[in-house]
């Protein structure tokens, strides 16, 4: 019963001094959410109270015990030990509550899960941020809207070209095509399913469609005037609708070539 006693009271002056270290450095939301999960007041104590902390007293018991340790390290004993010892536990530490956190680490055998390395092999600039991505169904192209207003339409065949160095025809350009129509940035991309048509959503309030087959088309060939920002497109998989979801509302249309 004393040694549970004897943790619940270093766990209130351990929650005490992180409260009190995060409060004193300015991070007051911090010491707010750690307030509030220890039950640990928010408040500095009275400087003269039995519950006031030192400035600095977080950092200067981390020091101290950093130093003890590498002191008993070196005398082949353990910080630990020293520490239950001046706490009066007999040289053993309490065993800790559920609640508490263990720092300890444990040997797991086993293979860890790797992750392929990546490498960026082409970079091509907009003029601001990039908002959006998407490929293609067939995996033949993809685009990129921007903050600039514009959409970068790529082809992934020219990208592998490239990347592999084999180009006879000199420099490979991946970007093909580049469109101009809205006048405020991008915020969704989307390809229909079948037909070489490419939609964007935009902050002008519009979804625009652009017929990537023309190669000399820049412009949309169809727009679709919403009353707010549009934030996102989608085509349903069988290309007759599509959905947009605006400020306010998520808004279903009919497509038809």
């Amino acid at each position: 019963m004393d040694a549970a006693v004897q943790e619940a009271k270093l766990l209130r002056q351990v929650n005490a001094l992180i409260v009190a270290h995060l409060r004193d450095h300015n991070l007051t939301q911090a010491a707010a959410a750690v307030a509030a999960a220890t039950m640990t007041p928010l408040a500095p104590p009275e400087p003269d109270g039995d519950d006031s902390v030192p400035a600095n007293q977080l950092l200067r018991l981390v020091a101290k015990g950093l130093a003890v340790e590498r002191e008993e390290t070196g005398r082949g004993g353990g910080a630990f030990d020293s520490a239950a010892a001046a706490a009066g536990y007999g040289g053993l530490l309490p065993p800790l509550g559920t609640n508490a956190v263990d720092f300890s680490t444990q040997d797991v055998k086993g293979s860890s899960k790797s992750f392929p390395k990546h490498e960026a092999r082409h970079v091509s600039d907009h003029k601001n941020v990039v908002r959006c991505a998407k490929f293609s169904p067939d995996g033949k192209y993809f685009a990129s809207g921007s903050g600039d207003t514009s959409i970068k339409f790529f082809e992934v065949a020219k990208i592998k070209q490239m990347m592999l160095g084999d180009s006879k025809d000199g420099p490979v350009r991946p970007v093909i095509r580049t469109f101009y129509d809205h006048t405020q940035p991008i915020n969704d991309l989307d390809f229909h399913p079948e037909s070489p048509i490419l939609i964007s959503a935009a902050k002008d309030n519009t979804i625009r469609f652009f017929d990537f087959s023309k190669t000399v088309a820049r412009k949309a060939f169809r727009v679709i005037q919403d009353t707010h920002n549009v934030r996102s497109v989608c085509f349903h998989p069988c290309g007759d609708y599509l959905l947009a979801g605006s400020t306010i509302i998520l808004s279903p249309y009919g497509f038809y070539l």
